[in-house]
């Protein structure tokens, strides 16, 4: 049985393997805990305060949370890269684990952890609000509080900037997107914004606006690097494979980049761009589906059918949206949901593929050993 590794060795090598990796983990966490706890003690000293609104708890710990965040996540990323290039990372992980990310894919991921890492602790804090009416928090149980609350977030953003996978950063994708646009709509200055469409949330001048269009421009970035991820693991043995992965590498690419301009062109700042990328987004998306057959001929036939079923299903909400039956807000949202939800189920399948060949070739090693 081997023995526990030294921490003066987990100091050194916090990336090597999955063994050190938690445990660097708890180190982050601790030290996190420590410098929240001064800092809070600090913020908090001699007062009473609310759990959640402005001077709160809550609006503390989700600040402190997203700082840490990003900078765990870029600290954490730029020390993976480190013990791979020194040779030091024993353990790269499963399939598709820890590649390449481009600077500007580090800065998208770790914004998105950010800004989950905010919003989420400001939703806590305002339901605990919502549930204990008229509370506050002495300011022992308020350090202490917001102390773990900081080490937890820290301690998470650091496995999963260790453990990156295209299926993490799918999940990663799913939940910045989520909470970004709500962020939007119940930040939104007009609260009939939905009687428009869904781009409304972007053309005010408030934090609303702000809000969607950076959320939008953000996920473009990811699924871009997604992009990279996802088409790697596809196994391609051929010219015409190589080829085909190409092909769907650039469709989902370009469905990246016309994501990002939605965000970049609000629609009352420049329309014919603006509805250039949101159009051009669902006519790649539908072009990949339908071409897919032919460019990974090893794709799952059920994940094909399902592709058709939400092309069929996009036809039927344009043919509902041209005749009055549906406004554009719904089209809009129930696009945006098909697409993202094919992505990941996308990622799962081409991960699948990988894990396949992988035990397709053992098992060939095996037999010809």
């Amino acid at each position: 049985m081997s023995r526990p590794a030294p921490i003066s060795w987990l100091l050194r090598h916090p990336v090597a393997n999955a063994q050190s990796r938690e445990s660097a983990a708890l180190l982050v966490g601790a030290a996190v805990f420590l410098v929240g706890a001064l800092a809070s003690a600090i913020t908090f000293w001699g007062d009473d305060v609310p759990i959640a609104g402005p001077g709160s708890v809550g609006q503390f710990v989700a600040l402190a949370s997203a700082a840490a965040a990003a900078v765990i996540f870029v600290t954490t990323r730029a020390v993976m890269h480190a013990s791979r290039a020194a040779g030091t990372l024993l353990d790269p992980g499963p399939p598709g684990h820890g590649g390449q990310l481009r600077w500007y894919d580090i800065g998208a991921l770790a914004l998105a952890h950010a800004v989950i890492s905010l919003l989420a602790w400001l939703a806590v804090a305002g339901l605990l609000s919502r549930s204990f009416i008229g509370a506050v928090v002495f300011p022992a149980s308020a350090t202490l509080l917001a102390a773990v609350a900081i080490a937890v977030t820290a301690y998470s953003v650091f496995l999963s900037a260790v453990g990156l996978t295209p299926i993490l950063m799918s999940v990663i994708l799913a939940v910045f997107v989520v909470v970004g646009t709500f962020a939007s709509m119940l930040s939104a200055s007009d609260p009939l914004w939905w009687q428009e469409n869904l781009s409304t949330l972007g053309i005010s001048d408030d934090i609303s606006a702000l809000a969607f269009n950076l959320t939008v421009l953000i996920a473009g970035i990811i699924v871009t690097t997604l992009a990279h991820y996802a088409t790697a693991a596809i196994p391609a043995a051929t010219p015409e494979e190589v080829r085909g992965r190409a092909l769907v590498r650039g469709a989902l690419v370009l469905i990246g980049v016309l994501l990002a301009g939605v965000g970049i062109f609000p629609l009352d700042q420049n329309m014919a761009a603006h509805n250039v990328s949101a159009t051009g987004m669902i006519v790649v998306f539908i072009t990949v589906v339908v071409r897919l057959r032919s460019w990974i001929p090893t794709m799952s036939r059920v994940f094909l059918l399902l592709g058709y079923l939400y092309v069929g299903v996009l036809v039927v909400l344009a043919v509902w949206f041209l005749t009055g039956y549906y406004t554009l807000t719904a089209v809009e949202l129930v696009a945006f949901v098909m697409i993202f939800s094919w992505l990941i189920v996308f990622l799962r399948q081409t991960g699948a593929m990988l894990l396949a060949e992988n035990r397709n070739r053992g098992e060939s090693a095996i037999l010809h050993g």
